[in-house]
């Protein structure tokens, strides 16, 4: 294993405090935070009046001055990758994202092998060995290896509130993640570079399966039952659930279970009268976006419209 370099310091030090109590909780997002001092900060972000700080260049705004100052250097060459052009937010955070390019691992699970990028990834993966699960979720006790499967389960398991909205469409969602993925449906942006020729993409996942198919890059995980090829562990295993005709996703309303948890989200609008989808030429809601998509086509054709 190489040497530690000074922003994998810097990244250890960052989540050394990780275990540490969050006894302030933000009842919008579900973060937590080890004093009230930062949750006042966060929870001004769920506030667009309160959000003080602009940026002159792409008037994204934050709560606090320090954080406009940090993201100010995205907009200059101070912290800029020669290979994609990225700017960073700093010295560190540039040593991380070069790695992407040079394919650098330098961090090795002793267990297994695995390399990894950064320290805090091999310290995330080193409690798949050990079992540890330090963050329990206080609902239903389902506990997590990472503080943000927690927050996402959180918001996804046990509430209804959406306090996100896109500013193209207004158009809600539960994380801030869900947010800026769709964010990029009306920009256009493509953030994933492919460091062998010039394809872009919009997901992570849509890169790692371009550089296995195009560029036989990276490892297929293979169900051993059907030799159906999948790019991450978490969908194999899933996977294999329905092989082993197995339910364990029980809807809290009636006594149906199902094999995912996509399944049951699915399945859940049912019991809902939440409509997220509308037809752009009637205005009529729907629940599902295949009935959208369908009404729409019929729709267009009632009325004249031409597509």
């Amino acid at each position: 294993m190489e040497k530690m370099s000074a922003a994998d310091i810097k990244d250890i030090k960052k989540h050394q405090h990780g275990d540490k109590p969050r006894p302030h909780l933000c009842t919008v997002c579900y973060k937590r935070f080890t004093n009230k001092h930062w949750l006042t900060i966060h929870s001004k972000r769920h506030d667009g009046e309160n959000l003080w700080y602009s940026c002159t260049y792409c008037e994204k705004r934050y709560s606090n001055q320090h954080y406009l100052k940090k993201h100010m250097y995205v907009h200059s060459s101070k912290y800029k990758c020669t290979e994609c052009g990225k700017c960073c937010h700093g010295k560190q955070t540039l040593t991380r994202h070069r790695r992407i390019h040079s394919g650098e691992k330098p961090f090795e699970c002793t267990v297994c092998s695995k390399l990894f990028t950064t320290s805090y990834s091999l310290i995330v993966h080193s409690r798949i060995h050990s079992g540890e699960k330090p963050y329990k979720c206080h609902v239903c006790e389902k506990v997590f290896t990472r503080v943000v499967n927690l927050q996402s389960h959180q918001l996804r398991a046990h509430s209804n509130r959406r306090p996100y909205e896109c500013p193209y469409c207004g158009k809600l969602f539960k994380t801030n993640s869900e947010l800026k993925l769709h964010v990029r449906i009306h920009t256009g942006a493509k953030p994933y570079p492919c460091r062998h020729c010039s394809e872009r993409f919009t997901r992570h996942c849509q890169l790692k399966r371009h550089l296995l198919k195009s560029h036989n890059e990276g490892t297929w995980l293979t169900c051993n039952i059907c030799e159906k090829k999948f790019i991450y562990g978490a969908d194999l295993k899933q996977h294999l659930v329905q092989h082993n005709m197995l339910k364990p996703y029980a809807c809290s309303i009636c006594p149906k279970s199902f094999c995912s948890p996509y399944a049951l989200k699915y399945h859940q609008l049912v019991h809902s009268d939440y409509r997220q989808f509308c037809c752009g030429l009637c205005g009529k809601d729907f629940k599902r976006k295949n009935a959208v998509v369908s009404h729409f086509k019929i729709c267009s054709v009632k009325l004249g419209c031409t597509l």
